[in-house]
């Protein structure tokens, strides 16, 4: 049986960015033993950048990881984000979670990004193995369609030797794409049947492209719950939009105590790593921390 880890993330309009709020709910996440932290993107979001968030959580724990989730590539320079997060992977020891993604369907996202809808796919097929070879060859020639490089080095390298790239959706181009560039799979608004259906078209893909299929263990699934049963309209309306065919119940767990169950759900149909996230965050993030650690944490393995 593949390794059972449970993380916490942190939604695309979450309030938890500034000290007085970041410090308890690290602080909690690292005294209870969860695995990792995970900060959205979304520039007009009240989020946090996720490098900056990441650099904080990196200098204040010693054991907790930590990812994006996730970050947008298309309209970034690849060299300079693979220095960043070289660099970050360094400083923490190794400790950085990569998971990349094409940004969201947004007209604001895509001018702060500046990169047009359409082009975003091309970008990221383009930039993502650029990345990769930033982080483990020591001079890198490449001339695609969108970068040129030539005797580019990026120094220091990550401790982690590969850095392991993560990717989500369930779309068939989003499957498509993690078959064939993706480490791992962490898919948001997903039922454990939509889990269970999609490894093996993941693994075709894997094959068809020449590569290696993705480890056992690193399949996963974020979950989101509520604490109190609620589930805000906003997500309500977002499941409706984004998966038609489910209720805002098949998505979220409707308390704690609920995310035992679907874990094993998950883990039946062959995930392993999870994200769990509230939808709602709680004034204190101490007795929260506490109380999901006890209903969670002893599915770790």
């Amino acid at each position: 049986m593949e390794k059972i880890r449970i993380g916490f993330g942190l939604g695309t309009n979450s309030h938890t960015n500034e000290p007085s709020r970041l410090q308890p709910m690290i602080d909690g996440l690292e005294a209870n033993g969860f695995d990792s932290i995970w900060f959205a993107e979304r520039v007009a979001g009240a989020t946090l950048d996720p490098i900056v968030a990441m650099t904080w959580a990196a200098a204040r724990t010693e054991k907790l990881k930590f990812g994006p989730s996730v970050m947008v590539v298309p309209g970034r320079n690849p060299v300079l984000l693979a220095k960043s997060l070289a660099s970050l992977d360094r400083v923490s020891g190794g400790r950085v979670l990569p998971a990349f993604g094409l940004g969201a369907v947004n007209l604001g996202e895509h001018q702060a990004f500046g990169v047009e809808r359409k082009e975003r796919a091309p970008w990221f097929n383009e930039a993502l193995p650029l990345l990769r070879r930033l982080w483990t060859e020591e001079v890198v020639d490449h001339h695609g369609e969108r970068f040129h490089l030539e005797g580019v080095r990026v120094e220091p390298k990550p401790v982690q030797d590969p850095l392991e790239i993560w990717l989500g959706g369930i779309a068939p181009s989003e499957l498509r794409r993690t078959g064939q560039l993706g480490d791992g799979w962490l898919p948001s608004f997903c039922t454990p049947d939509d889990v269970a259906a999609a490894i093996p078209i993941i693994d075709q893909h894997s094959d068809e492209a020449g590569r290696p299929r993705i480890d056992r263990g690193h399949f996963g699934a974020l979950i989101s719950y509520s604490r109190d049963g609620t589930i805000p309209e906003r997500l309500v309306k977002l499941v409706e939009t984004r998966r038609p065919d489910l209720r805002a119940e098949d998505i979220v767990c409707t308390n704690r105590e609920a995310i035992e169950g679907r874990v094993k759900e998950f883990v039946d149909a062959g995930a392993s790593k999870f994200v769990v996230m509230p939808m709602i965050e709680p004034d204190d993030w101490h007795a929260e921390l506490d109380q999901l650690a006890e209903a969670t944490l002893h599915l770790h393995n």
